[in-house]
């Protein structure tokens, strides 16, 4: 087959050359099991549609046209385990609809199931499966290029570490990653020294982190779920982004991570903590303190306690350290150790119109000034708050301070943890409420809120 391709693409070629005929309409050539893919695919010229037979067809292929290459359901590209199985360098190529495995296992060489190069601008991977390679789908500079409807499952031996990650995007501006699902491997998408990126509708499940942000700004994060990975989302050494819509149920350590980001709008998110047992982690609800909660309806499934073995996740709903000048706003934090770890000279932030839900301490500050998280007379919801609302505007008719001194003294000497129930400590803390003066610095919400704001739900395509 391969031949007589050959022969009517010369004839047509030496034909259009001499101006006996005008270059006809896009074609689509046929590739069957027995044929050699990679002839087949450089016998194409641009507007061409290469499509796989069902069946497995030997890999590496390489696209340097722009062509669309696509497969019948059931059509698999296997490679040799050496390498990456496709490669795409031309600007505008699309890869859809394959099956793609058999790639090699060199980190350093960035063996992937589809590989895009940076000449490839604007190239797209779509409905295609990624699985079993190191990584998925590695987009390697190329500007505007798009990955969606993907499934990539990624490596599911060895160490997690030296797995590839999902998606890999490293210096393409504009590149968009949208309604993928990811699991296995290591990160979902990773994304470094990039900017003007979209990550927007995917699903993450078994992963180290489900979204990595490095050094990637003026980028959007929205509309993903992440479930029972290490780490949800961490950003990174990144600014001016947008996260927005995000969900993370029951990852184990953290929901959100942000290290050095800065100048970012972070709303409408939620994380969502999950007991996990020493096995397996697992859907049932948190267990919380029902003394402490005020403003909530009961929930049954939320009041399990830990047992043997169990273990809160996350441990923290968000972990703050070195961020500055963000503006957190409608998101909830529900059922972790730890609601937000506050640290590391963080300044400048906007924390308003969140609710915190049912977290074991929901807030830990490690610093000694005052923080006010509220703002043009609106703070947040605690579930702990025991306030009144006597003029009835929905603030709480007193400040609200998640800390006291106790709290300090457990942060830094957890043995202490013994005294909690001794008549001293009840006299401390006793004292403390009654003469805030005696308060160490922290954080004060000046306008609490009597009702939780309305809990976020994933958009509908990013659904688990």
């Amino acid at each position: 087959m391969a031949g007589a391709c050959t022969i009517v693409r010369l004839g047509l070629a030496a034909a259009i050359a001499a101006g006996l005929v005008t270059p006809s309409r896009a074609e689509r050539i046929a590739v069957g099991l027995g044929d050699t893919s990679q002839d087949i695919v450089d016998l194409a010229v641009d507007g061409d549609t290469v499509v796989f037979r069902p069946g497995e067809h030997r890999g590496p292929i390489r696209i340097a046209r722009k062509l669309t290459v696509e497969g019948e359901p059931g059509a698999v590209v296997v490679g040799p385990g050496k390498g990456s199985v496709v490669t795409v360098s031309a600007p505008g190529a699309i890869v859809r609809g394959l099956t793609v495995r058999g790639s090699g296992r060199d980190l350093e060489k960035m063996d992937s199931g589809i590989f895009i190069e940076k000449s490839a601008a604007g190239a797209i991977a779509e409905n295609n499966r990624v699985e079993g390679n190191l990584y998925g789908i590695y987009i390697h500079g190329a500007p505007e290029a798009i990955v969606r409807h993907n499934e990539v499952v990624g490596i599911q031996t060895g160490r997690m570490n030296e797995a590839g990650n999902g998606v890999s995007v490293w210096d393409a501006p504009g590149a968009k990653v949208l309604n993928n699902s990811f699991r296995y491997g290591r990160d979902g998408i990773f994304s470094i020294a990039s900017r003007r990126n979209v990550f927007s509708g995917n699903r993450f499940r078994n992963l180290r982190f489900a979204v990595h942000y490095m050094y990637t700004n003026d980028g959007e994060v929205t509309d993903n779920v992440s479930t029972n990975n290490t780490v949800g989302y961490a950003i990174m050494y990144s600014h001016r982004l947008t996260i927005r819509g995000n969900v993370s149920d029951g990852d184990r350590d953290r929901g959100f991570l942000f290290n050095f980001a800065n100048g970012s709008q972070i709303s409408g998110n939620a994380v969502v903590g999950r007991i996990q047992s020493a096995e397996r982690w697992t859907r049932s609800g948190l267990g919380g303190n029902e003394a402490r909660e005020h403003g909530l309806p009961a929930d049954n499934e939320s009041r399990q306690t830990l047992g043997a073995g169990d273990r809160i996740g996350p441990e923290k709903c968000v972990f703050i350290y070195n961020t500055n000048k963000n503006r957190f706003r409608d998101n909830w934090f529900e059922g972790c150790e730890i609601g937000i770890h506050f640290t590391a000279g963080s300044e400048g932030n906007e924390i308003a119109g969140n609710a915190f839900i049912r977290n074991q301490n929901q807030v830990k500050y490690v610093g000694t000034r005052y923080l006010d998280w509220s703002k043009d007379g609106r703070g947040n919801y605690w579930s702990d708050n025991p306030a009144f609302d006597l003029n009835g505007d929905g603030l709480g008719d007193g400040a609200y301070r998640p800390n006291d001194l106790v709290d300090r003294v457990l942060w830094t000497a957890p043995q202490a943890k013994v005294l909690m129930n001794s008549p001293a400590v009840q006299v401390i803390r006793w004292a403390q409420a009654q003469f805030p003066a005696l308060l160490p610095g922290g954080v004060v919400d000046s306008h609490p809120l009597m009702a939780p704001p309305a809990r976020p739900q994933p958009a509908e395509g990013a659904r688990p």
